[in-house]
C-alpha cells in the first residue's frame, strides 16, 4: 500500500462517491447550481445527464447534503425493475412497510407518506440514479407521481440522473408528457487538461498529502490524454501510478511510470489469441479499393462460394505470373510448365 510511502492519511483515489473528494470543475459548478436552483424554485423534474465516470453520483450526494435538514430524500439505485418493483423500492426508502402488489394501494400509501413529510415542514427529493435503465412504463409512473402536489407548491422533486441514453429516452415521442415536465436538463463535460491536474492535487490534498508535487507536468499531460478527462478514469490511472511508483521506490510519478501504467492498463494486450472486433475478417466486410490487389481486374464483392472460388483462381493465376516474372528477371530460368498443359 502506498499510503505510508507518500504520507497519505487515506486513499485519495477510491471508487466510492465520497462528497469530501468532490472537485468542482466549471462544468460541475454549473450543474450543481442548476440542480440547487431547480429544487429551490420548485421546478419538479430535473435531469442530470453525463457519460459514465463523470462524478454524477458524488455530486448528487454533495447536493443532498445541502438539504439534509430541510428535506426527506429517497435515493434509488436499482433501476432494472417494473412499475410495481419501483414503487415498492420507493416506499421502502420512505420507511413504509406496506406489502402489496396493488399499484393503486401503493399510490395511496405514497400519498400518505408525502403528506406526512409536507406536514412536518419538509420537502421530498427523489433521486433516481442510472435512470437510463428505466423502462418507459416506470418513467410514466414517475410522471404520475409528480401529480401529487398542492395549488401552491410541489410536494416532491425528482432528479433523473443517467447516461446519454437517458436523453434519448426523454426525447422519445412516447414520453412527450414527461419531457415537458423536465424543466432543467444539465450535462457534465470532461475535465480539461488543466482541470485534470487540479483534480488530482485536490484529491491528494484532501487525503492529507503535504509534500512536493508527486506528478510531473509531462505525467499530467499524458494522464489527461489517456483518461480523456473522465474523473473515474483519472482515479484508476493515478491509483496504479502511485502503486507502481511505490513499488519502484520512486517519490515522483514521471513519464516512465506513466508509460508503464499505460501499458499495464492496455486491455487489448490481454486479448491475444482471441477474436477481436478491431481485427475484422476480410470476408466480414466489403473491401475498400485499397484492399484489392492492383493486378486483379474486375474485382467484385464476394457474396457466395462461387464468387470466392472464382476470385481465388484469379489471384492464383496472377501470383503464378508474378513468380514466373521474378524467375525470368533472376537469370532467365525457364518457368515450370503449368499443370494444365
Amino acid at each position: 500500500m502506498y499510503l505510508n510511502f507518500f504520507g497519505l492519511k487515506e486513499q485519495p483515489f477510491g471508487v466510492t462517491p465520497d462528497p469530501r473528494f468532490l472537485y468542482l470543475s466549471e462544468a460541475h459548478k454549473e450543474a450543481l447550481a442548476s440542480l440547487y436552483y431547480g429544487i429551490e424554485a420548485n421546478r419538479g423534474f430535473i435531469g442530470l445527464i453525463a457519460q459514465p465516470g463523470m462524478g454524477k453520483t458524488t455530486m448528487l450526494f454533495h447536493l443532498l447534503e445541502t438539504f439534509r435538514t430541510s428535506a426527506r430524500v429517497a435515493f434509488l439505485f436499482q433501476t432494472h425493475c417494473n412499475s410495481r418493483e419501483f414503487m415498492r423500492l420507493l416506499l421502502a426508502e420512505l420507511g413504509s412497510e406496506e406489502d402489496t402488489q396493488d399499484l393503486v394501494r401503493m399510490y395511496d400509501e405514497f400519498n400518505k407518506c408525502l403528506l406526512q413529510i409536507a406536514q412536518a415542514g419538509h420537502r421530498l427529493i427523489v433521486v433516481v440514479d442510472e435512470a437510463q435503465n428505466l423502462e418507459p412504463e416506470v418513467l410514466e409512473t414517475l410522471r404520475l407521481l409528480s401529480n401529487f402536489e398542492t395549488s401552491q407548491a410541489k410536494l416532491m422533486h425528482i432528479i433523473l440522473a443517467g447516461q446519454p441514453a437517458l436523453a434519448q429516452k426523454l426525447a422519445s415521442p412516447r414520453l412527450a408528457q414527461l419531457r415537458q415536465r423536465v424543466s432543467i436538463v444539465q450535462g457534465l463535460a470532461p475535465l480539461s487538461h488543466g482541470e485534470v491536474k487540479n483534480y488530482v492535487e485536490h484529491r491528494l490534498r484532501i487525503a492529507g498529502y503535504k509534500g512536493a508535487a508527486i506528478f510531473t507536468d509531462e505525467a499530467y499531460k499524458a494522464i489527461a490524454v489517456t483518461t480523456e478527462g473522465i474523473p473515474r478514469n483519472v482515479n484508476n490511472f493515478c491509483f496504479n501510478a502511485l502503486s507502481l511508483a511505490c513499488a519502484l521506490r520512486k517519490r515522483t510519478v514521471d513519464s516512465d511510470v506513466v508509460n508503464e501504467v499505460m501499458s499495464d492498463l492496455d486491455i487489448q494486450r490481454l486479448t491475444w489469441g482471441l477474436p477481436s472486433e478491431s481485427l475484422e475478417s476480410p470476408f466480414s466486410r466489403t473491401p475498400d479499393a485499397a484492399d484489392v490487389p492492383a493486378e486483379v481486374e474486375n474485382y467484385k464483392e464476394i457474396s457466395n462460394a462461387a464468387d470466392a472460388a472464382a476470385y481465388m483462381q484469379q489471384v492464383s493465376l496472377k501470383l503464378r505470373n508474378w513468380r514466373e516474372s521474378l524467375q525470368r528477371s533472376a537469370g532467365g530460368v525457364r518457368p515450370a510448365p503449368s499443370a494444365s498443359k
